[in-house]
């Protein structure tokens, strides 16, 4: 029998281990075929701080998740092996250092096969995770759900921070640029060409106004036809959603996605060939009741419940 999450029939769900959905802790990914990792970092950051402290409290706010997904039937427990890994132990007073540890942690936990799934932290950590994962199993399609592109060549004379992830995944190669799909644009840029150069890039772009007022399971179709079965990668920021239902993130923006459309996407990506996601940018200093990170945990639950081999009841 998989590894299972404490029942909260059987220890208050106030109490217990600190970990995703108070499930047990593992030193390595041997024998997994689920691993959650925290990375504690907000060094990437370019507005406001906080981050540092979204994996501690998803893991918090995961207590109150069971097992089973009542509205789709997937049962993730019943078939994959999960467990946390724990987080990574990042150089919080230097970006550089942090950015190589985090690559070198997660390419020693893929010599398993096993799916990693982050929790964030600033939006930075993707770009590392990105070249582990791909150096396993090669350009990988994305599905970017995010406020911003992440595109911009460099901030404050820095390559790589949480605003110029994508556009350094894409000189390198470890993404395939027609598979890539970044939904919830928004916002204001300093440029015109803030969006039109990725675009030209061959990124297919969505921006939320384009998508108010609907729901996002068709767009969830095209974007698995497209797609194919490819390796693909999720990387969820927080701040896709509006700041009406997740204030606690570092760079919020009006005019965002709803959780019934964030919901809605991730369950129509069923069937993906994924092999790694994150859910990124929670800060809870921005948000005391905590509804930020519980709708962030729930969001890492819906990624679990589509992984390949989750059955469906």
């Amino acid at each position: 029998m998989p590894n299972q999450p404490i029942s909260g029939n059987d220890l208050a769900r106030f109490s217990g281990p600190q970990t995703f959905m108070r499930l047990p802790e593992a030193a390595t990914a041997e024998g997994l075929d689920v691993g959650f990792l925290g990375i504690p970092m907000d060094i990437g950051t370019s507005w406001r701080s906080g981050t540092r402290m979204g994996p501690k409290q998803l893991r918090e706010q995961s207590a109150m998740i069971r097992p089973y997904n009542i509205q789709t039937g997937a049962a993730p427990f019943d078939a994959l092996q999960c467990a946390d890994l724990g987080d990574v132990p990042i150089n919080t007073f230097s970006l550089s250092d942090t950015i190589s540890i985090i690559t070198k942690t997660y390419a020693a936990h893929l010599k398993h096969d096993f799916i990693p799934m982050t929790l964030g932290g600033d939006h930075t950590l993707t770009l590392p995770v990105l070249r582990a994962v791909a150096a396993k199993h090669g350009a990988l399609a994305l599905v970017h759900v995010d406020a911003h592109a992440d595109v911009n060549d460099e901030m404050f004379g820095e390559r790589e921070t949480h605003g110029t992830v994508f556009r350094r995944a894409y000189e390198e190669g470890i993404i395939t640029p027609d598979k890539v799909f970044q939904i919830g644009l928004r916002g204001t840029g300093y440029t015109a060409d803030d969006f039109n150069e990725a675009a030209g890039w061959g990124f297919n772009q969505y921006l939320a106004p384009s998508l108010w007022h609907k729901s996002l399971t068709p767009l969830a179709a095209e974007i698995k036809e497209k797609i194919g079965d490819q390796p693909c990668y999720i990387t969820y920021d927080i701040d896709s959603l509006d700041p009406a239902y997740a204030p606690g993130t570092g760079t919020p923006e009006i005019g965002g996605l709803t959780t019934p459309q964030a919901m809605e996407l991730i369950r129509g990506l069923r069937g993906l060939n994924i092999v790694g996601c994150d859910l990124v940018e929670v800060s809870p200093p921005y948000d005391p009741s905590g509804n930020t990170a519980l709708t962030g945990a729930n969001l890492m639950f819906e990624m679990l419940s589509i992984l390949p081999g989750v059955p469906y009841r």
